[in-house]
């Protein structure tokens, strides 16, 4: 008798059971936005799906009239752009200074402690100094994601470094190379990989830090945009912009996943 932890389910049921949460909680809502509604026409809480689509209609084909811009794809490129520049930063900032640290202990005596302590500060505890020193502009909500993403990148690519197996080490200064050479050829090569895998695990807290940061200073962007409505109830924007953060979320995860394994097919063989 096959054991369950044994059992690899067929190309069909495994995407049966991939969906049928997901059906479940869409059915889920459906009742009970159907119950309440009944009870009250006017309720907001649990708008019909119906509803919710027309909204979403409105946003993508219907301009602002303050700002003649379609709201819905200027508070996306609004976001993207500020979670792009600082999940770009913190990758290229984390991967050289981790790299180093898991390398060359020298460096890691100076960097190491100072990642670890940056890595424990609760980054919304520090919003308010960011936008005393920085203002209330986009680059205090870039150096929040910096802050909030770095450190951590920082620590999983030290300890990543520091796994590499020390007979690689030994035999590249062996065969003569400079801490240059076993850095460029032998370390960072593997460590590149790891770097894609780091980013995709932050994005979740990087959005995170984005929409805190632009519910409470902005003028636009996606988190803006639902804490304004959210003085109204108004949940058929609110759920609908939840729905497309989640959206973009999962095709940044699966862009990073699909470029780290074109890149480096032979990591994952």
């Amino acid at each position: 008798m096959a054991k369950l932890i044994n059992y690899e389910p067929k190309k069909v049921n495994a995407l049966l059971m991939t969906v049928i949460p997901f059906a479940l909680i869409f059915i889920s809502y459906v009742v009970c936005s159907a119950a309440r509604l009944e009870a009250n026409p006017n309720d907001k809480l649990l708008p019909s799906v119906s509803t919710m689509i027309e909204k979403v209609i409105a946003l993508i084909s219907q301009p602002d009239k303050r700002t003649g811009k379609i709201l819905l794809i200027q508070d996306t490129l609004a976001s993207l752009k500020l979670l792009l520049t600082g999940v770009i930063v913190s990758a290229v900032a984390g991967f050289i200074i981790g790299v180093l640290n898991g390398s060359i202990p020298v460096i890691r005596r100076v960097f190491s402690p100072l990642a670890t302590v940056l890595s424990l500060i609760p980054p919304m505890a520090i919003l308010p100094i960011l936008f005393i020193c920085f203002g209330l502009g986009d680059f205090a909500k870039i150096m929040l994601i910096i802050i909030g993403v770095c450190p951590f990148i920082i620590r999983d690519m030290e300890n990543s470094a520091k796994a590499i197996p020390e007979e690689i080490i030994v035999k590249s200064i062996t065969l003569g190379a400079t801490t240059w050479q076993i850095l460029v050829k032998v370390i960072i090569p593997q460590m590149l990989p790891k770097l894609f895998s780091s980013v995709r695990l932050t994005l979740g807290s990087a959005w995170l830090f984005l929409i805190s940061a632009e519910a409470i200073a902005a003028n636009q962007g996606l988190g803006y945009r639902i804490f304004l409505v959210r003085r109204y109830l108004d949940m058929s924007v609110i759920l609908p912009y939840v729905l497309w953060i989640t959206v973009l979320a999962f095709l940044m995860d699966l862009v990073i996943k699909k470029a780290s394994r074109k890149l480096f097919a032979w990591y994952f063989k």
